[in-house]
């Protein structure tokens, strides 16, 4: 072989050696980024799968409920039963923080828990054996109320005033924040110009228990629309079968609200109201007219129901554009699941007894002999 043949292949075989060297190392560069990025990734992903573990599994849910703690029961079981119960996201990472902690002696008893609650709460109260979070405060808003009197209701407990209350519910950005994370309840409809408050209606009439010293409005506009949710959906399909929206739904129970107090009648009454929407004729309820007026009246007159408006139910041939106040639960039950009769006229006397008639001429009869 020549001395050149020989210096040519040997440079060949140097060339492909270095090569070779260099996609060798290419792919170990590649085989270590993925890697880092792998852990990095799942580190990032770890952190806030924990971190998430470890939050309050509802901080706006302060709803009690009534935990048993057996005893005997070992970290584990205990772990499990608040994750069941909806008290903790993770019994896993609840086990793991409280050994990491090294808490233990937690004692047996029946508690009184909120998904509003952080571990570290959960825990002190386990090892103490308390067994109540008692509120720092209540409110009670009666059924019936409207938007504005719910706002004077929290102005006298809390640090913001009525107007404030109103600006917030009333601030139309706001209003789509809550349509956005409410879509089962909430949609468009009640951002439509003729609806006085938006709002009016989707604020569940209840006890409130607050278990923080000043809570913001959007946290009690929150906590008020999850009850409101609680109680109305569950009859969206009984609506929805009388070709009715919630929101149609909705307003019928607040009609049905200031038209009766109990609910049987309320029942009887949203029987009445369904036939006359049914007969194209105008429900003609009493309620509707003082809403639109937008003040208090004991006695409605003549002239009161010429006003024009689209909560006049003596004015329009249907139900008003929107609720006029909050509702009993038995209200929305009456207006998702009506008595059914051929009445098509109902009045009420003095002391809230509740006469139906078929036909005007038994109706007016009625009015003669009960209404002074």
């Amino acid at each position: 072989m020549s001395d050149s043949n020989f210096k040519k292949k040997y440079k060949d075989r140097i060339k492909k050696r270095s090569e070779e060297a260099s996609t060798v190392r290419k792919i170990v560069a590649i085989v270590l980024t993925t890697i880092i990025i792998v852990l990095l990734v799942g580190g990032v992903s770890g952190y806030f799968y924990i971190n998430n573990a470890l939050q309050p599994v509802d901080p706006d849910d302060e709803t009690q409920k009534n935990i048993k703690i057996p005893l005997g029961s070992s970290t584990s079981q205990i772990a499990q039963i608040l994750e069941e119960n909806n008290v903790i996201n993770n019994a896993l990472i609840f086990r793991l923080y409280t050994k990491f902690k090294n808490e233990t002696g937690f004692q047996a008893g029946t508690y009184q828990f909120t998904s509003a609650m952080t571990i570290d709460q959960i825990i002190e109260s386990l090892k103490t054996g308390k067994v109540r979070k008692d509120p720092v405060f209540s409110v009670t808003i009666p059924e019936g109320y409207t938007l504005e009197q719910i706002a004077e209701s929290y102005a006298k407990e809390l640090g913001f005033t009525k107007e404030e209350f109103m600006a917030k519910v009333n601030d139309r950005e706001y209003v789509n924040q809550l349509i956005e994370q409410h879509p089962a309840l909430l949609d468009d409809v009640i951002l439509k110009q003729e609806i006085r408050y938006p709002l009016e209606g989707y604020l569940f009439a209840s006890t409130y228990a607050f278990y923080v010293e000043d809570p913001s409005i959007e946290q009690i506009v929150e906590k008020m629309i999850k009850r409101t949710e609680k109680v109305v959906l569950p009859y969206r399909d009984a609506f929805a079968k009388r070709d009715m929206t919630l929101h149609e739904g909705i307003t019928m129970a607040s009609l049905l609200e200031n038209e009766a107090r109990t609910a049987e009648n309320r029942k009887k009454i949203a029987g009445v109201f369904y036939n006359r929407i049914e007969e194209n004729m105008k429900l003609q309820t009493d309620p509707t007219v003082l809403y639109a007026l937008g003040e208090h009246k004991d006695r409605v007159l003549y002239e009161d129901l010429e006003v024009e408006s689209p909560y006049n139910t003596y004015h329009v041939k249907k139900l008003p554009v929107g609720p006029i106040s909050s509702f009993h639960k038995n209200a929305i039950e009456a207006a998702a699941n009506p008595i059914e009769s051929d009445y098509l006229y109902f009045l009420a006397d003095d002391e809230g007894n509740i006469y139906y008639s078929k036909t005007l001429e038994e109706h007016n009869k009625l009015k003669e002999e009960h209404i002074s």
